[in-house]
C-alpha cells in the first residue's frame, strides 16, 4: 500500500483522543455530505495505544472541583455508555472519600453533579461515613478522619486495549486509514498555517492537523514554534515566564492477589476507591511513620491488570530537559520504585484490614509513566497556526473519550460551548480553572 502524500485531515496519535476524533469526524463528514472517512488519516510513531492511553489506570470519574470539567466528563461518560460492552467499560461507580479539610469542596462537587443530572450520593459526618462504608461496601473498612463520601453511581473504569481497538475498528469501518510506525519530524508552514506534516517516511500535505499525543505535546508545540514560557494572569496578578509545560511522574502499581480478593460485601465488583487523607500514614510493614501531611491513593480490583490496581499522588519532574522516550515501562528513569510500593500498600492497609499483611504481594515490575501538564493542570482544546487543532489533555485523557466527538464538530466549523473554558486564551485573561484542596493536581 502506497504511503499517502495528502489527506484532508491528518490526526497525530492513535490513543483515545486521536481514534475518537477520527471515528467521530468520519461520521460527521458523511452525515453532513462533506466527505467520508477516506478524508481522515491517523498516524502514530509506534502502535495503537502505545502511549499514555495504553498504560492508564483506566478510571472514569467525575469528582472534579472545576465546573467545566464536570460538564465535560458527564458528556464523556455518556459516550462510554453508548457502547459499554464494546469498550470494555465497567460502570461500577466511583467513590471520593475525603477528610474535613476537603468537605466544602466536595459539597460543591456534589451540588453541581445534582444540577447536571449526574447521579451520586453524598454522605457527611465521620460516624455516618464509617457506617456507609462498612454496611454498603467493605465490612473491613477502617480509614480514619473521613467526614465526607461522594459516591458516584456512574463512571468506573475501562479496559485500555479493548476500548482503543474498538475505536480503531469503528474508524476503519468508516474508511479511516490508520498508519503506525510513522514518526512526525516537523511541519511545513505556508502563510502561517501548516501545509504539510513531515514524517520519517515523507511529507503529507493536509488541510487540517489534529494532534492528540499526550505527553509528547511539547514536541508538537515546538514544531509549531510556540513559546516555551508564557504569561499567566491569576487573581488579577500577571506571572511572567511561566513554563508552558511541566512533567509529572505518574505513580501506579498492582498488588498481586486475585482480583476477587477486593470484592465488596455482596461479592461483586466495588466502586473505584479514591481516598484523600490528612490522617498520619504508617507503614504496614514496620509501623514507622510514612507521612503526616495530606496524601491520597486510588485502587480497584482489575482482571486486566490481574490484581488490585491503582496509584498515588504524582510528583513533579524537576528537569529542564525531560526524555519522554522510551515511554512507560521501557523508561530507564520514569518508573515507580520501592518508595511508592511502600506508601501505596500501606495506604491500602490504612483503608481495609484485609490488606494489612499483603505488602509482600506487590508486583515488583515496571509501571508508571509521564504526564505533561499545562500551567493550571487542565486541558487545552484549541486551534494554533490557523489549522492545527491541539488536544492537550494535561493527563486527564483516557476518561475523556467524548472529546473526539466535540472536536470533530469544531473541525467542521461548529463551535462547542462545552470546550470554551479550555481555550489557550484563559491564561492571558485570567479565567483559570479553580484549584481544589486535593493533593492531586487533576482534581
Amino acid at each position: 500500500m502506497a504511503f499517502p502524500t495528502k489527506s484532508k485531515f491528518v490526526i497525530i496519535g492513535a490513543g483515545i483522543h486521536g481514534l475518537s476524533t477520527a471515528w467521530h469526524l468520519a461520521m460527521a463528514l458523511k452525515a453532513n455530505g462533506l466527505g467520508s472517512g477516506r478524508d481522515v488519516l491517523v498516524i502514530d510513531k509506534t502502535a495503537i495505544g502505545a502511549g499514555a492511553s495504553g498504560i492508564a489506570c483506566g478510571i472514569i470519574r467525575n469528582n472534579y472541583y472545576q465546573p467545566a470539567m464536570q460538564e465535560l466528563i458527564a458528556h464523556s461518560v455518556s459516550v462510554w455508555e453508548e457502547d459499554g460492552e464494546g469498550y470494555g467499560y465497567h460502570p461500577v461507580g466511583y467513590m471520593q472519600i475525603s477528610p474535613e479539610v476537603m468537605h466544602e469542596d466536595v459539597v460543591q462537587i456534589y451540588h453541581r453533579q445534582r444540577d447536571i443530572g449526574y447521579e451520586s450520593v453524598f454522605i457527611e459526618g465521620e460516624a455516618d461515613c464509617m457506617k456507609y462504608m462498612r454496611e454498603n461496601v467493605f465490612e473491613d473498612w477502617q480509614a480514619r478522619n473521613i467526614t465526607s463520601i461522594l459516591h458516584e453511581k456512574r463512571g468506573g473504569y475501562g479496559h485500555n486495549g479493548r476500548s482503543l481497538y474498538r475505536l480503531a475498528d469503528k474508524a476503519e469501518a468508516e474508511g479511516v486509514r490508520i498508519l503506525t510506525g510513522v514518526q512526525v519530524t516537523g511541519f511545513d508552514m505556508k502563510g502561517g498555517a501548516v501545509s504539510a506534516v513531515q514524517t520519517d517516511q515523507g511529507a503529507i500535505e493536509c488541510d487540517w492537523v489534529v494532534a492528540g499525543v499526550g505527553p509528547w505535546v511539547r514536541t508538537i508545540w515546538d514544531y509549531l514554534d510556540l513559546p516555551k514560557r508564557i504569561e499567566v494572569k491569576d487573581n488579577g496578578r500577571v506571572h511572567k515566564g511561566v513554563n508552558m509545560w511541566t512533567y509529572w511522574m505518574l505513580q501506579e502499581g498492582t498488588l498481586g492477589v486475585d482480583p476477587s480478593y477486593g470484592l465488596n460485601n455482596q461479592g461483586k465488583m466495588p466502586p473505584v476507591i479514591h481516598l484523600d487523607s490528612d490522617a498520619p500514614l504508617y507503614s504496614s510493614e514496620d509501623g514507622s511513620l510514612i507521612t503526616d501531611r495530606m496524601w491520597g491513593l486510588y485502587y480497584k480490583p482489575d482482571t486486566n491488570f490481574k490484581g488490585i490496581q491503582g496509584g498515588a499522588m504524582p510528583y513533579t519532574v524537576d528537569r529542564e530537559n525531560v526524555a519522554v522516550d522510551p515511554y512507560g515501562i521501557d523508561s530507564p528513569d520514569f518508573i515507580v520504585g520501592p518508595e511508592f510500593a511502600h506508601m501505596w500498600t500501606s495506604g491500602l492497609a490504612h483503608c481495609q484490614k484485609r490488606y494489612e499483611d499483603k505488602y509482600r504481594m506487590y508486583k515488583d515490575e515496571p509501571s508508571g509513566g509521564l504526564g505533561c501538564f499545562t500551567p493550571d493542570s487542565f486541558p487545552i482544546f484549541d486551534v494554533f497556526r490557523q489549522n492545527c487543532y491541539l488536544i492537550a489533555d494535561s493527563n486527564h485523557g483516557y476518561k475523556m473519550i467524548g472529546v473526539g466527538k466535540l472536536v470533530a464538530q469544531e473541525l467542521l466549523g461548529h463551535k462547542q460551548g462545552i470546550l470554551e473554558p479550555f481555550r489557550f486564551e484563559r491564561f492571558k485573561s485570567g479565567e483559570l480553572h479553580p484549584v481544589s484542596s486535593s493533593p492531586f493536581p487533576w482534581s
